[in-house]
């Protein structure tokens, strides 16, 4: 993970702004309101609305810093008279309560003036009975997203969700039992600070904040970006089965995603994936392939044979809706989801090709030899076990296919550019063999 001498994860907020964008479904109904923390959570909001059509607002909230370090919170303070003070912290740090009143003071003067200058010229958004999302350019603490989150209750929110780009595992714990979903794409085992994961991370200005609100202001005419839109699929038998459906205009091809054990369509990562092929014209559809009472039973999970009928029946679904129905398909399996591709494509003549990251390929067993479409087999070279797997794979097949394997990344792709070069690779694979003049049904 990004530190001292690490390649960051993010160019700068706006970059991060995009990646949390990607990695949202677009909102059936109302969307959220985005309450940004200033002044970092705006540049990464601001592409998020865009994204999602969404208004855009700040909760106003300030840290209350140590003495003599006022970078360290020991507190914050928020819109609406809200106090949040980490006691353990104080008590450890044994700081006076007359000091500790000064500190707050300060603090709340801050917040005053930040409301003056941020709220003089342009009304707040309403709250009231809406779902709102609190962004902010990531967290460590936690601390003033806690606050944010009660004055959003103050105010009346029905929902709160707090997302951001990379966040500390104790923040994480902490925010989940205040808010009611808390996501970020990256969550590191120790996390040194919010800086390291970004090449840029200089201040935002009050200018910058101001000039990016009153943008998302005026903007009547909001960009919708890739539309994602959340489906049922229905089969002739079995449960209906989520699932997000993304359509670029334009699409050349659709990809079918099959998560592995333990992940779900909304998964940071998967979504990371899909928004790089939808980035190249490629549709894309997340679903779930068991339903959460299924996945009670760890023997569905490892069920290919079920996995795989699945995958193919969302594949005849997909050739009865308008948007998507001449589209060629290819799978993008995961982990076990991998295995189950590759079953799927060894009895569904509509699959045009398949690209695996870190698959259990091996579980395709007896169907590998009946694979003649075009494998791309993605492993990382941390991965000893699931390479050697991925070869015998390889061997096995009688299509074309080719196994890249990615410097330094371990089984989930987690280090620092490794998805990244998964997109690229699939994007690539995809486009070149997804050709509908030459592979249309």
């Amino acid at each position: 993970m990004p530190s001292g001498g690490v390649a960051s994860q993010f160019r700068d907020r706006n970059d991060a702004g995009k990646a949390l964008s990607a990695a949202l479904a677009k909102p059936v109904g109302e969307a959220p309101v985005l309450l940004a923390l200033p002044r970092g959570g705006v540049p990464v909001a601001f592409p998020v609305a865009e994204s999602l059509g969404a208004p855009l607002d700040v909760m106003i909230v300030r840290k209350v810093g140590a003495p003599g370090h006022p970078e360290f919170g020991i507190g914050a303070v928020a819109e609406g008279g809200i106090r949040v003070l980490d006691q353990e912290i104080i008590e450890q740090l044994g700081i006076p309560d007359e000091t500790l009143s000064m500190l707050v003071d300060k603090a709340e003067a801050e917040l005053d003036e930040r409301i003056r200058r941020y709220r003089s010229n342009r009304p707040s958004v309403g709250i009231e009975g809406r779902c709102v999302m609190i962004i902010d350019d990531g967290l460590a603490t936690g601390g003033t997203a806690v606050a944010a989150i009660r004055a959003a209750r103050h105010a009346g929110a029905r929902e709160v969700l707090v997302t951001v780009p990379v966040a500390s595992r104790e923040a994480v714990e902490r925010l989940r039992l205040e808010a009611d979903e808390v996501s970020a794409l990256w969550i590191p085992a120790s996390m040194k600070s919010v800086g390291a994961w970004y090449a840029d991370f200089r201040q935002t200005t009050s200018d910058e904040v101001t000039d990016l609100l009153n943008r998302a202001a005026a903007d009547d005419s909001r960009p919708k970006g890739r539309e994602t839109h959340a489906v049922n699929i229905t089969f002739a038998s079995g449960p209906p089965l989520g699932a997000d459906m993304t359509v670029p205009a334009g699409a050349r091809g659709l990809v079918i995603f099959a998560h592995g054990s333990g992940s779900g369509r909304r998964s940071p990562r998967n979504r990371q994936v899909a928004a790089d092929l939808q980035r190249a014209g490629l549709a894309t559809l997340l679903l779930d392939l068991l339903t959460p009472m299924e996945e009670k039973d760890r023997r569905n999970v490892f069920d290919i044979g079920l996995l795989a009928g699945r995958l193919r029946a969302a594949s005849i679904w997909a050739a009865s809706q308008p948007l998507i129905d001449t589209l060629p398909i290819g799978l993008f399996g995961a982990s076990t989801g991998a295995g189950a591709a590759l079953v799927a494509a060894a009895i569904d003549g509509n699959v045009k090709a398949v690209v695996s990251r870190g698959g259990r390929v091996d579980l395709a067993g007896e169907a590998l030899a009946r694979v003649n479409i075009p494998v791309l087999l993605i492993v990382g070279s941390g991965d000893p076990e699931v390479f050697q797997l991925n070869r015998g794979a390889e061997a096995a097949m009688r299509g074309i296919t080719e196994l890249a394997v990615i410097p330094n990344a371990g089984h989930l792709f987690e280090e620092p550019g490794a998805l990244e070069q998964v997109g690229e690779l699939a994007a690539e694979w995809f486009v070149r063999n997804l050709d509908p003049p030459q592979m249309g049904r």
